[in-house]
Protein backbone atom coordinates (compact mmCIF):
# COMPACT_ATOMS: atom_id res chain seq x y z
CA UNK A 1 0.00 0.00 0.00
CA UNK A 2 1.12 3.90 -0.44
CA UNK A 3 1.92 5.23 2.23
CA UNK A 4 -0.24 7.98 3.83
CA UNK A 5 0.87 11.83 3.99
CA UNK A 6 0.64 13.30 7.35
CA UNK A 7 0.09 17.09 7.97
CA UNK A 8 2.07 18.13 10.67
CA UNK A 9 -0.85 18.04 12.81
CA UNK A 10 -1.78 14.45 12.31
CA UNK A 11 1.51 13.25 12.57
CA UNK A 12 1.67 15.24 16.03
CA UNK A 13 -1.87 13.29 16.72
CA UNK A 14 -0.77 9.69 15.67
CA UNK A 15 2.26 10.04 17.24
CA UNK A 16 1.13 10.62 20.46
CA UNK A 17 -1.53 8.15 20.37
CA UNK A 18 1.33 5.32 19.62
CA UNK A 19 3.54 6.90 22.54
CA UNK A 20 0.29 6.95 25.23
CA UNK A 21 -0.17 3.12 23.95
CA UNK A 22 2.50 2.14 25.30
CA UNK A 23 3.39 4.26 28.07
CA UNK A 24 0.11 4.71 30.19
CA UNK A 25 -1.86 1.77 28.70
CA UNK A 26 -4.46 1.70 31.57
CA UNK A 27 -5.91 5.73 30.36
CA UNK A 28 -5.80 4.76 26.76
CA UNK A 29 -7.51 4.84 24.35
CA UNK A 30 -7.10 8.92 24.77
CA UNK A 31 -9.86 11.69 25.42
CA UNK A 32 -10.02 14.80 23.51
CA UNK A 33 -8.60 16.83 26.38
CA UNK A 34 -5.63 14.02 26.79
CA UNK A 35 -5.16 13.70 23.70
CA UNK A 36 -4.49 17.67 23.33
CA UNK A 37 -2.16 17.48 26.60
CA UNK A 38 -0.19 14.90 24.90
CA UNK A 39 -0.02 16.76 21.76
CA UNK A 40 1.11 20.04 23.12
CA UNK A 41 3.49 18.48 26.27
CA UNK A 42 6.71 20.19 26.27
CA UNK A 43 8.87 17.54 26.96
CA UNK A 44 9.47 15.00 24.26
CA UNK A 45 8.20 17.33 21.94
CA UNK A 46 9.84 19.10 18.79
CA UNK A 47 8.46 21.47 18.18
CA UNK A 48 6.09 21.99 20.97
CA UNK A 49 2.67 22.91 19.94
CA UNK A 50 -0.69 24.73 20.76
CA UNK A 51 -3.55 22.76 18.99
CA UNK A 52 -7.05 23.19 20.12
CA UNK A 53 -9.73 20.78 20.43
CA UNK A 54 -10.94 22.15 16.80
CA UNK A 55 -7.91 21.48 15.50
CA UNK A 56 -7.53 18.06 17.16
CA UNK A 57 -11.04 17.52 16.12
CA UNK A 58 -10.96 18.31 12.53
CA UNK A 59 -7.59 16.17 12.06
CA UNK A 60 -8.90 13.44 14.03
CA UNK A 61 -12.04 13.05 12.08
CA UNK A 62 -9.49 13.32 8.59
CA UNK A 63 -7.47 10.22 10.22
CA UNK A 64 -10.86 8.39 10.49
CA UNK A 65 -11.92 8.70 7.08
CA UNK A 66 -8.22 7.36 6.19
CA UNK A 67 -8.79 4.01 8.34
CA UNK A 68 -6.07 5.43 10.47
CA UNK A 69 -8.06 6.54 13.65
CA UNK A 70 -10.76 4.46 15.70
CA UNK A 71 -13.16 6.73 17.51
CA UNK A 72 -14.90 5.07 20.25
CA UNK A 73 -17.02 5.58 23.11
CA UNK A 74 -15.18 5.36 26.35
CA UNK A 75 -17.76 3.33 28.26
CA UNK A 76 -21.16 1.74 29.04
CA UNK A 77 -23.49 5.02 28.87
CA UNK A 78 -21.09 7.10 28.49
CA UNK A 79 -20.93 9.65 25.12
CA UNK A 80 -17.48 10.75 25.65
CA UNK A 81 -15.14 10.13 22.85
CA UNK A 82 -11.99 8.64 22.65
CA UNK A 83 -9.73 8.58 20.09
CA UNK A 84 -7.50 5.00 19.10
CA UNK A 85 -4.73 4.96 16.58
CA UNK A 86 -4.64 2.42 13.89
CA UNK A 87 -1.13 3.66 12.01
CA UNK A 88 1.27 0.67 13.11
CA UNK A 89 -2.11 -1.93 11.91
CA UNK A 90 -2.23 -0.17 8.51
CA UNK A 91 1.60 0.10 8.23
CA UNK A 92 2.48 -3.55 9.87
CA UNK A 93 4.88 -2.12 12.15
CA UNK A 94 6.96 -4.56 14.25
CA UNK A 95 7.83 -3.43 17.27
CA UNK A 96 10.86 -2.01 17.14
CA UNK A 97 9.81 -0.36 14.20
CA UNK A 98 7.08 1.32 15.76
CA UNK A 99 8.95 2.39 18.45
CA UNK A 100 11.37 4.40 16.16
CA UNK A 101 8.44 5.78 13.76
CA UNK A 102 6.58 7.29 17.46
CA UNK A 103 9.62 9.14 17.98
CA UNK A 104 10.27 9.87 15.09
CA UNK A 105 7.03 12.12 14.28
CA UNK A 106 7.35 13.28 18.03
CA UNK A 107 11.09 14.57 17.49
CA UNK A 108 11.74 15.28 13.92
CA UNK A 109 14.92 13.77 12.33
CA UNK A 110 17.26 12.62 14.67
CA UNK A 111 20.21 10.22 14.85
CA UNK A 112 20.45 6.52 16.03
CA UNK A 113 22.22 7.19 19.48
CA UNK A 114 19.25 10.25 20.25
CA UNK A 115 16.74 7.62 18.94
CA UNK A 116 18.41 4.91 21.37
CA UNK A 117 17.89 7.01 24.81
CA UNK A 118 14.39 8.39 23.60
CA UNK A 119 12.88 4.81 22.56
CA UNK A 120 13.65 3.59 25.86
CA UNK A 121 10.06 3.44 27.16
CA UNK A 122 9.02 2.38 23.66
CA UNK A 123 11.23 -0.36 22.92
CA UNK A 124 14.74 -2.04 24.77
CA UNK A 125 17.33 -1.59 21.66
CA UNK A 126 20.49 -3.25 23.17
CA UNK A 127 22.46 -0.16 21.04
CA UNK A 128 22.78 2.19 18.59
CA UNK A 129 24.10 -0.19 16.10
CA UNK A 130 20.50 -2.30 17.01
CA UNK A 131 18.60 0.99 16.28
CA UNK A 132 20.90 1.64 12.99
CA UNK A 133 19.86 -2.54 11.69
CA UNK A 134 16.40 -1.61 12.28
CA UNK A 135 16.36 1.97 10.20
CA UNK A 136 18.16 0.06 7.55
CA UNK A 137 15.54 -2.67 7.29
CA UNK A 138 13.08 0.26 7.34
CA UNK A 139 14.68 1.80 4.60
CA UNK A 140 14.76 -1.25 2.89
CA UNK A 141 11.06 -1.96 2.90
CA UNK A 142 9.55 -1.58 -0.89
CA UNK A 143 8.06 1.46 0.65
CA UNK A 144 10.24 2.64 2.46
CA UNK A 145 9.44 4.30 5.97
CA UNK A 146 12.82 6.00 6.50
CA UNK A 147 15.42 8.12 5.12
CA UNK A 148 19.04 8.97 6.04
CA UNK A 149 19.74 12.45 5.86
CA UNK A 150 22.66 14.08 4.56
CA UNK A 151 25.29 15.31 7.35
CA UNK A 152 24.92 18.90 8.34
CA UNK A 153 27.77 21.03 8.80
CA UNK A 154 29.41 20.38 11.99
CA UNK A 155 27.18 17.30 12.72
CA UNK A 156 29.22 14.06 13.19
CA UNK A 157 26.63 11.69 12.52
CA UNK A 158 23.67 11.25 10.11
CA UNK A 159 20.36 12.45 10.73
CA UNK A 160 17.47 9.82 9.99
CA UNK A 161 13.38 10.91 9.42
CA UNK A 162 10.06 9.26 8.44
CA UNK A 163 8.42 9.26 4.93
CA UNK A 164 4.94 9.74 6.32
CA UNK A 165 4.49 13.53 5.54
CA UNK A 166 7.05 16.74 5.16
CA UNK A 167 9.29 16.83 8.41
CA UNK A 168 10.01 20.29 8.09
CA UNK A 169 13.92 21.58 10.05
CA UNK A 170 13.31 24.09 13.10
CA UNK A 171 14.03 27.25 12.30
CA UNK A 172 17.81 28.66 12.29
CA UNK A 173 18.72 24.65 12.06
CA UNK A 174 20.28 25.12 8.92
CA UNK A 175 24.01 24.64 9.12
CA UNK A 176 23.51 24.39 12.89
CA UNK A 177 26.22 22.34 14.47
CA UNK A 178 25.12 19.19 16.72
CA UNK A 179 26.73 17.10 19.06
CA UNK A 180 27.07 13.39 18.61
CA UNK A 181 27.07 12.27 22.03
CA UNK A 182 27.93 8.70 20.72
CA UNK A 183 31.24 9.29 19.33
CA UNK A 184 32.93 7.71 22.65
CA UNK A 185 31.06 4.28 21.17
CA UNK A 186 32.76 4.01 18.44
CA UNK A 187 34.84 0.82 18.88
CA UNK A 188 32.20 -0.23 21.94
CA UNK A 189 31.83 0.42 25.25
CA UNK A 190 34.11 -2.26 26.21
CA UNK A 191 36.79 -0.27 24.62
CA UNK A 192 35.68 2.73 26.09
CA UNK A 193 36.08 1.64 29.64
CA UNK A 194 39.09 0.39 28.75
CA UNK A 195 40.56 3.69 27.96
CA UNK A 196 39.20 5.78 30.88
CA UNK A 197 40.60 2.73 33.50
CA UNK A 198 43.91 2.86 31.84
CA UNK A 199 43.84 6.50 31.64
CA UNK A 200 42.71 7.08 35.04
CA UNK A 201 45.45 4.44 36.17
CA UNK A 202 48.21 6.13 34.98
CA UNK A 203 47.44 9.77 36.43
CA UNK A 204 46.34 8.19 39.75
CA UNK A 205 49.12 9.17 41.81
CA UNK A 206 49.53 12.74 40.05
CA UNK A 207 45.48 13.24 40.44
CA UNK A 208 45.95 12.73 44.27
CA UNK A 209 48.96 15.02 44.73
CA UNK A 210 47.04 17.56 42.14
CA UNK A 211 43.97 17.79 43.89
CA UNK A 212 44.50 18.62 46.97
CA UNK A 213 41.81 20.27 49.32
CA UNK A 214 39.54 20.83 46.31
CA UNK A 215 36.57 21.55 48.10
CA UNK A 216 37.76 24.48 50.23
CA UNK A 217 36.70 26.52 46.38
CA UNK A 218 33.44 24.74 46.29
CA UNK A 219 30.98 26.01 48.86
CA UNK A 220 28.19 24.51 46.94
CA UNK A 221 29.61 21.39 46.68
CA UNK A 222 30.29 21.26 50.25
CA UNK A 223 26.83 22.74 51.22
CA UNK A 224 25.20 19.65 49.01
CA UNK A 225 27.55 16.37 50.05
CA UNK A 226 26.54 17.31 53.69
CA UNK A 227 23.15 17.60 53.00
CA UNK A 228 23.05 14.72 51.53
CA UNK A 229 25.07 12.94 54.45
CA UNK A 230 21.90 14.39 56.53
CA UNK A 231 19.38 12.69 53.91
CA UNK A 232 21.05 9.80 54.15
CA UNK A 233 21.01 9.76 58.02
CA UNK A 234 21.67 6.19 59.21
CA UNK A 235 21.62 4.31 55.87
CA UNK A 236 24.91 3.40 54.40
CA UNK A 237 25.83 6.03 51.32
CA UNK A 238 28.15 5.16 48.28
CA UNK A 239 30.88 7.44 46.62
CA UNK A 240 30.24 6.30 42.92
CA UNK A 241 33.52 6.78 40.61
CA UNK A 242 35.24 8.07 43.58
CA UNK A 243 38.83 8.46 42.08
CA UNK A 244 41.69 8.34 44.94
CA UNK A 245 38.51 9.28 47.73
CA UNK A 246 38.84 13.09 48.64
CA UNK A 247 35.06 13.01 48.44
CA UNK A 248 34.56 9.44 50.41
CA UNK A 249 36.81 10.86 53.15
CA UNK A 250 34.59 14.04 53.17
CA UNK A 251 31.54 12.46 53.47
CA UNK A 252 32.83 10.02 56.16
CA UNK A 253 34.21 13.66 58.70
CA UNK A 254 30.45 14.00 58.40
CA UNK A 255 29.84 11.14 60.64
CA UNK A 256 28.20 9.26 57.54
CA UNK A 257 28.92 5.62 56.78
CA UNK A 258 30.08 5.60 53.05
CA UNK A 259 32.49 3.49 50.91
CA UNK A 260 33.98 4.18 47.13
CA UNK A 261 33.76 2.72 43.92
CA UNK A 262 35.88 3.56 41.06
CA UNK A 263 36.55 1.57 37.30
CA UNK A 264 40.19 2.21 38.01
CA UNK A 265 42.39 -0.12 40.06
CA UNK A 266 44.94 2.46 40.77
CA UNK A 267 42.90 4.94 41.83
CA UNK A 268 41.43 2.52 44.50
CA UNK A 269 44.68 1.45 45.63
CA UNK A 270 45.58 5.25 46.36
CA UNK A 271 42.49 5.67 48.35
CA UNK A 272 42.98 2.81 50.55
CA UNK A 273 46.43 4.04 50.71
CA UNK A 274 45.59 7.57 51.48
CA UNK A 275 42.27 6.92 53.73
CA UNK A 276 43.35 2.83 55.20
CA UNK A 277 39.87 3.56 57.74
CA UNK A 278 37.72 3.03 54.52
CA UNK A 279 36.50 0.75 52.60
CA UNK A 280 37.26 1.07 48.34
CA UNK A 281 36.42 -1.41 45.26
CA UNK A 282 37.00 -1.81 42.26
CA UNK A 283 33.89 -1.75 40.56
CA UNK A 284 31.60 -0.22 37.38
CA UNK A 285 28.42 1.94 38.21
CA UNK A 286 25.99 -0.22 36.15
CA UNK A 287 27.26 -3.38 38.58
CA UNK A 288 26.88 -1.60 41.29
CA UNK A 289 25.39 -3.73 44.57
CA UNK A 290 23.03 -2.89 47.40
CA UNK A 291 24.74 -2.84 51.17
CA UNK A 292 25.65 -6.19 52.68
CA UNK A 293 24.07 -4.53 55.51
CA UNK A 294 21.26 -2.66 54.55
CA UNK A 295 18.23 -2.92 52.07
CA UNK A 296 19.92 -0.36 49.85
CA UNK A 297 21.79 2.90 50.13
CA UNK A 298 20.23 5.85 51.75
CA UNK A 299 22.18 8.14 49.12
CA UNK A 300 24.56 7.21 45.82
CA UNK A 301 26.59 10.35 45.38
CA UNK A 302 28.08 10.10 40.97
CA UNK A 303 30.08 13.30 41.29
CA UNK A 304 31.46 13.47 37.44
CA UNK A 305 31.29 9.66 37.43
CA UNK A 306 29.08 9.84 33.92
CA UNK A 307 31.21 12.51 31.84
CA UNK A 308 32.54 9.40 29.80
CA UNK A 309 28.91 7.62 28.73
CA UNK A 310 27.40 8.11 25.51
CA UNK A 311 23.92 10.35 25.26
CA UNK A 312 22.07 6.93 25.08
CA UNK A 313 24.43 5.38 28.37
CA UNK A 314 22.67 8.06 30.36
CA UNK A 315 19.32 6.46 31.12
CA UNK A 316 20.44 2.61 31.93
CA UNK A 317 23.04 4.26 33.90
CA UNK A 318 20.88 6.36 36.29
CA UNK A 319 18.09 3.41 36.28
CA UNK A 320 21.22 0.70 37.57
CA UNK A 321 22.10 2.88 40.11
CA UNK A 322 18.56 4.09 41.59
CA UNK A 323 18.01 0.67 41.62
CA UNK A 324 20.06 0.05 44.33
CA UNK A 325 18.69 2.66 46.61
CA UNK A 326 16.72 1.78 50.07
CA UNK A 327 12.82 3.51 49.66
CA UNK A 328 13.46 6.88 50.36
CA UNK A 329 16.68 7.36 49.40
CA UNK A 330 18.68 9.45 47.55
CA UNK A 331 20.68 9.61 44.16
CA UNK A 332 22.29 12.71 43.50
CA UNK A 333 24.68 13.15 40.18
CA UNK A 334 26.95 16.33 38.98
CA UNK A 335 27.64 16.29 35.43
CA UNK A 336 29.19 18.95 32.55
CA UNK A 337 26.42 20.28 30.47
CA UNK A 338 26.71 22.17 26.84
CA UNK A 339 27.12 21.02 23.11
CA UNK A 340 30.48 19.04 22.80
CA UNK A 341 32.26 15.95 23.10
CA UNK A 342 36.09 17.81 24.86
CA UNK A 343 39.03 15.67 23.98
CA UNK A 344 41.46 16.32 26.63
CA UNK A 345 45.00 15.64 26.08
CA UNK A 346 46.20 16.23 29.41
CA UNK A 347 45.20 15.93 32.87
CA UNK A 348 46.79 17.00 36.01
CA UNK A 349 49.85 17.60 33.80
CA UNK A 350 49.94 14.09 32.09
CA UNK A 351 49.45 13.77 28.78
CA UNK A 352 46.44 11.70 28.00
CA UNK A 353 43.71 10.97 24.86
CA UNK A 354 40.27 10.29 26.16
CA UNK A 355 37.00 11.95 25.30
CA UNK A 356 34.63 14.15 28.17
CA UNK A 357 30.84 14.43 26.96
CA UNK A 358 29.50 17.35 27.81
CA UNK A 359 25.42 16.39 28.24
CA UNK A 360 22.43 17.86 27.49
CA UNK A 361 20.31 18.89 30.47
CA UNK A 362 17.21 17.98 29.37
CA UNK A 363 18.47 14.45 29.12
CA UNK A 364 19.70 14.08 32.40
CA UNK A 365 16.26 15.17 33.46
CA UNK A 366 14.60 12.60 31.65
CA UNK A 367 16.67 9.88 32.33
CA UNK A 368 15.42 10.77 36.40
CA UNK A 369 12.53 10.43 35.76
CA UNK A 370 12.82 7.37 33.59
CA UNK A 371 14.13 5.56 36.39
CA UNK A 372 11.00 6.16 38.62
CA UNK A 373 12.64 8.49 40.95
CA UNK A 374 10.44 11.57 42.20
CA UNK A 375 10.76 14.87 43.97
CA UNK A 376 13.93 15.60 41.23
CA UNK A 377 15.43 18.79 42.05
CA UNK A 378 18.40 20.39 40.10
CA UNK A 379 20.65 23.33 40.31
CA UNK A 380 22.77 24.70 37.05
CA UNK A 381 25.80 26.50 38.31
CA UNK A 382 28.39 28.63 35.83
CA UNK A 383 31.80 28.03 35.13
CA UNK A 384 35.00 27.34 37.56
CA UNK A 385 37.62 29.20 36.59
CA UNK A 386 39.51 26.45 34.50
CA UNK A 387 41.14 26.31 30.49
CA UNK A 388 38.50 25.04 29.79
CA UNK A 389 35.41 26.16 31.99
CA UNK A 390 32.01 24.28 31.70
CA UNK A 391 28.51 25.02 33.06
CA UNK A 392 27.84 22.57 35.96
CA UNK A 393 24.69 20.73 36.63
CA UNK A 394 23.67 18.91 39.98
CA UNK A 395 20.64 16.44 40.15
CA UNK A 396 19.05 14.68 43.16
CA UNK A 397 16.02 12.06 42.99
CA UNK A 398 14.84 10.25 45.49
CA UNK A 399 13.17 6.37 45.64
CA UNK A 400 9.95 6.21 46.88
CA UNK A 401 9.12 5.09 50.37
Amino acid sequence: MALPVLTADEQRILGSLLEKQRTVPGSYPLSLNSLRLACNQTSSRDPVTDLDDAAIENAARELKGRGLVRVVWAGKGSRALKYHQLLDEALSLQPDERALITVLLLRGPQSPGELKTRTERLHPFDDRTAVEQVLQRMMALPEPLVRELPRRAGQQDHRWAHLLGPVPEPEGAEGAPTVDREVVLAQGAAARDQQVRDTYDAVAEAYFATLGDELVNKPFDVWLLERLADLAGSNPIVDVGCGPGHLTAFLADTGAQVSGVDLSPAMIEVARREFPDLDFTVGSLFTLLRPRAAAGWGAIVAWYSLVHLAGSELAPAVAALARTLAPGGVLAVAVHVGDEVRHVTEIVGEPVALDFVLHDQAEVLAAFTAAGLIEVEWYLRGPVATEAPTERLYVLGFQAD
